[in-house]
């Protein structure tokens, strides 16, 4: 009786083992969600001209994206909007500080009517990529490749304001710094986005 409770209690702790094993090996041929996410964003971001800062901007976001194109394309143009706005609100403080010559004065007010428009033709976008969808697909991703690449130039006008050696010093530093960074961001989304219209090409 001794012995075969003993068997019995083997035979259990074998198949125990054996499914344990088993349940491993399945897991590790499996990559876990968040893995695929990651290289899905790392591949994708091969198409941008910014490859590292968008993935580090991006790969935070991986659980929302998934290996959704569209997904990437709409959290990258979150990011753009988002460092937009608070670039914009960083140069408004920024213009009402002490010590900063007429020409900065005026580059600054000039970047932050610039940023506007950004933050307003972004925020187009991203409204219209959330209803990107039907029929109308292409006539939608046209509109939104054509507030994207606004952005981008205004942005660029913006940073031309800061250029030559009329306004040295840190001022120009920081504020260019951070505009060069929001159009970086803007540049990766729109080939982001063209690679997502290519898709549907």
């Amino acid at each position: 009786m001794e012995g075969a409770y003993i068997r019995s209690y083997f035979l259990i702790l074998v198949a125990l083992i054996t499914s344990s094993n088993y349940l491993e090996s399945v897991s590790a041929a499996r990559p876990a969600a968040g893995e695929t996410n990651t290289e899905f964003i790392r591949t994708s971001c091969k198409s941008t001209t910014y490859p590292n800062l968008c993935i580090s901007s991006l790969s935070s976001r991986s659980s929302a994206i998934g290996v959704s194109p569209q997904l990437l394309a709409h959290e990258s143009l979150i990011v753009s909007l988002e460092t937009a706005r608070s670039t914009s609100a960083m140069m408004l403080k920024l213009g009402h500080g002490q010590g900063m010559t007429p020409r900065e004065v005026g580059a600054m007010h000039d970047c932050v009517e610039e940023l506007s428009d950004t933050v307003d033709e972004l925020s187009k976008s991203l409204g219209e990529m959330k209803q990107l969808r039907g029929k109308d697909f292409d006539l939608k991703m046209n509109d939104i490749q054509t507030w994207v690449s606004a952005a981008l130039t205004d942005e660029d006008t913006c940073t031309e304001g800061f250029a030559g050696k009329v306004m040295n010093g840190k001022v120009k530093t920081v504020v260019r710094g951070k505009i060069l960074e929001v159009a970086h961001l803007t540049s990766n989304a729109l080939a982001l986005i063209n690679s997502l219209a290519a898709l549907h090409g």
